[in-house]
């Protein structure tokens, strides 16, 4: 995988002559991406974007995954493997053993290097219980990623005190990841109590006329508390994704 710390050390080693120029030619023959059986890995992901690929593990076959994972796992980065089902994960698990998962979530993952901390607080939160699947992919990614994270379940709006009691820390965090099914309102709630970005995740629970997540989606596309972005409908990951940008925004490199 290339980032910018890989193109300093290999800068540094043609001035320094440990890598000769047809060496470093070969090794950039491969990019801007590299074959994995039928998969085109993103080698310079982390390069433009400032994070790494993430599997996106439905469709997929066990055989595939199983490449990828090791591929990751030789460049030491961050694997992560999203919408992996427990036992899709164990056939992956005997033949890459170091993966570790999250059944909540729904995703496998390793570490690889240690990411950029930052300061900043996420704060995830859920309407009921039942969205906490959802809430869990996106405050996994967000640890994972590098975010501080907490978390702020079951405060749906059928009982408006349970979040109106939790002022004070709504006010610390630097984005809001909001999960939330049925009417999806909770989203507009908090977005009209606090000053950060507010990221909505309207998931596919509730009954009938919700339409597996249409209400809630619809809801919050139209709430009228400006600084509110909505993602898919169950996508923790792209919730997760953009608010560890927002929270932590890659380093750029000066000219």
């Amino acid at each position: 995988m290339v980032d910018e710390q890989l193109i300093q050390r290999w800068a540094k080693q043609l001035r320094t002559g440990q890598r000769t120029p047809g060496a470093l030619i070969e090794e950039l023959r491969r990019l801007p991406f590299d074959h994995v059986g039928s998969v085109r890995l993103d080698t310079h992901r982390r390069l433009r974007r400032g994070l790494p690929e993430v599997i996106f593990s439905d469709g997929k076959t066990t055989g595939q995954l199983i490449q990828l994972a090791r591929r990751f796992l030789q460049a030491g980065e961050l694997t992560l493997m999203t919408r992996l089902d427990p036992e899709r994960y164990r056939l992956l698990h005997r033949a890459v053993p170091s993966l570790r998962y999250d059944p909540i979530a729904r995703l496998a993952y390793h570490p690889g290097r240690r990411p950029v901390r930052s300061t900043g607080l996420v704060l995830v939160v859920t309407g009921g219980t039942s969205d906490v699947p959802i809430a869990e992919e996106a405050a996994v990614v967000l640890r994972l990623l590098g975010s501080r994270v907490t978390r702020l379940y079951d405060v749906g709006i059928a009982g408006v005190h349970r979040v109106l009691s939790q002022w004070r820390l709504l006010q610390r965090a630097r984005v809001i990841v909001v999960a939330a099914g049925m009417e999806g309102a909770l989203a507009s709630v908090v977005a009209g109590l606090v000053r950060c970005p507010v990221i909505a995740i309207p998931t596919s629970v509730g009954y009938g006329a919700s339409f597996q997540g249409i209400a809630p989606l619809l809801t919050m596309l139209n709430s009228c508390v400006p600084g509110i972005g909505v993602v898919n409908i169950d996508n923790g990951f792209g919730a997760a994704y953009l608010a560890h940008l927002i929270n932590c925004p890659p380093r750029r490199s000066r000219p």
